[in-house]
Order: C-alpha cells, then structure tokens, then sequence
C-alpha cells in the first residue's frame, strides 16, 4: 500500500520582495480582458494575475520599479494604486 502524499499547497512569488509563499497569503493584481487592473483578494476573477506579499513595503517597491505595469503590460492609474493600498490595509486587518 503506497502511503498517502499530502496535498501539494500552491505558492507564489512576489513581484515587491520575490519571496515564495502560499497563494492565500498574497494579493492578485488583475487585468481583466477588457483592459481593466484592480486588486483580487478572492483570486477568482479571469484575466492576467500577479501577486504581491500583503505589505506595503512590496507594493511600494513594486510602484518604484515599474514591475507592475510591465508585467500586465498597461498603463496603471494612481487610483489603483491608491485602491491595492487600502485593500493590503484591510486584508492584512483581518489577519491580525
């Protein structure tokens, strides 16, 4: 009898720090296919996904760079940013 492998957990890399970690406990950025980018805490919505630690560290570091324009190849309003900021604060309230 083969003994039982436990299930593999999904991890992803930040764009801010480039850390591995698992899925949950990141945020996913998305482009929607209607051009769209705002942040996905449920991880559910379809388009083109990156993620980023739930600190403001990242997402500042990530601003900085450019990464995030590159990497969903768009442009990105301030108000975005603004709008990942305050959902990394929510989110990373809930945690606490």
């Amino acid at each position: 009898m083969k003994p039982v492998q436990p299930k593999k957990v999904p991890e992803r890399k930040c764009m801010g720090c480039n850390t591995k970690k698992p899925k949950k406990e990141m945020l996913r950025i998305v482009r929607t296919p209607e051009g769209e980018v705002f942040a996905d805490p449920t991880g559910k919505k379809s388009g083109r996904g990156v993620y980023i630690c739930c600190n403001s560290d990242c997402l500042k570091k990530v601003i900085k760079t450019g990464r995030l324009e590159k990497s969903l190849e768009t442009a990105i309003p301030q108000q975005v940013y603004t709008d990942i900021e305050n959902t990394i604060k929510e989110v990373g309230e809930n945690e606490s």
